[in-house]
């Protein structure tokens, strides 16, 4: 159970853990498994006892081996949009999962709470990264679209460093980002569909009036 003497210190790192996890997890899956898991084997980390699954060996491997892959097809145009739209049904609910487990022990309604919050975000992650990324593909060249892999790295990267080194600006990097994605969906959703209406036109034929 969480130390009620230290309860302000104990809970912002816990919920910086589940919701850093449910965010990281819209965005990179498998590096957020990785790491986190990687991290408390080598015991760079104390993971909360919910999370120990990710120190598995087996668990470790799988993650490893779909980190390579994602990270190559994630910087491949098209190619990453089949991708996530493939991950829709993957991310989301494992983002619920780990920011459930973050609390395990803590009862029912903690873990349930700590679901619906991680799956929100991880939607919220996984649904601006698949937008923008639907966007990007509409244009020939590929090297924005690395430009926008790379980033994702090195912003994961980032965020689970600072999950577990800074859960208070985590925190509240969270809460502007949270609105960031708010703003930023509808628009994305919006010139989506203006591409894929672009696409549907039927385009003159030769020797026809435009």
């Amino acid at each position: 159970m969480i130390d009620l003497a230290h309860l302000p210190m104990d809970l912002a790192a816990l919920l910086a853990l589940a919701m850093g996890l449910g965010w990281a997890s819209g965005v990179r899956l498998y590096t957020t498994l990785f790491v986190v898991g990687l991290a408390g084997k080598l015991g760079w980390l104390v993971l909360p006892e919910g999370l120990h699954l990710l120190e598995h060996p087996w668990v470790l491997g799988a993650a490893g081996v779909m980190l390579v892959v994602e990270f190559f097809a994630d910087k491949i145009p098209l190619l990453d949009s089949v991708w996530d739209t493939v991950h829709t049904f993957i991310r989301i609910p494992a983002g619920a999962a780990l920011a459930a487990m973050v609390f395990g022990g803590q009862g029912v309604e903690w873990q349930t709470a700590m679901a619906i919050m991680g799956g929100t975000l991880a939607a919220g992650t996984h649904f601006t990264k698949a937008g923008t990324r639907a966007i990007i593909n509409a244009s020939p060249e590929p090297f924005t679209n690395l430009a926008a892999s790379f980033g994702e790295d090195v912003v994961v990267l980032t965020w689970l460093w600072l999950m577990f080194a800074h859960p208070w600006l985590m925190l509240a990097l969270l809460v502007l980002l949270v609105a960031l994605i708010v703003w930023l969906l509808p628009i994305l959703w919006r010139n989506i569909a203006g591409v894929i209406r672009g696409f549907s036109l039927p385009r003159p034929t030769a020797g026809t009036n435009p």
